[in-house]
């Protein structure tokens, strides 16, 4: 008997462990897409696959987990992998205006999951994945406004106002994959049974 629960343990651990690793990869993926088609670049912004697959993260994996497998490809990327937008990587990229971005996918992810870990109504699930996208816009783009402003070298005429409108292009798209990461994920939540390992 306690062999058993020992083993359980443990198989649950190891699958902790491959399900983080799987999404920080999501990550790298989608914040490489760029690089593949570069006119997806608005101002200073990349347009990425990033928050989708954080928000997905957090649906899927739930809160824990989720913030885990976003830290782990942040971590990565310090370390010097280039897996960010573009194949970049190193602490100097802790200096981009694009930096608060990864950071906030990390609270992003907690968040969401948090919000379905107590409601599992594919309701829930889009409503979770919408609230994920405007914290990452709001967090983001105040991030960004503030790296350029204190010497990331803005552009000339640079403004709050630019700062946001460089982030409306990619707007609707992140809004409709927030909606489809809500469908997707609640699906998939329940056909991985996630949720038994947090």
């Amino acid at each position: 008997m306690t062999t058993n629960t020992v083993g359980t343990k443990s198989a649950l651990r190891t699958v902790d462990l491959v399900y983080c690793a799987l999404f920080a990869t999501l990550m790298m993926i989608g914040a490489n897409i760029t690089s593949f088609a570069p006119f997806l670049v608005v101002g200073g912004v990349p347009i990425t696959l990033q928050a989708f697959f954080a928000i997905l993260a957090g649906l899927v994996l739930g809160s824990r987990l989720g913030a885990i497998s976003i830290t782990v490809y942040m971590l990565i990327g310090l370390a010097g992998a280039p897996v960010f937008a573009s194949f970049r990587g190193g602490l100097a990229q802790i200096l981009t205006p694009t930096f608060g971005f990864i950071v906030t996918f990390i609270l992003v992810a907690f968040i969401v999951g948090k919000m379905v870990e107590h409601n599992r109504s594919k309701k829930m699930y889009i409503t979770a994945a919408l609230v994920g996208t405007i914290i990452s816009y709001l967090l983001g783009t105040n991030w960004m406004y503030a790296a350029y402003m204190l010497g990331a070298g803005a552009p000339k005429g640079f403004s709050y106002t630019m700062a946001w409108l460089w982030m409306m292009p990619p707007l609707p798209k992140d809004l409709i994959l927030a909606v489809f990461a809500g469908v997707f994920g609640h699906r998939l939540q329940k056909v991985l049974k996630v949720g038994k390992l947090r």
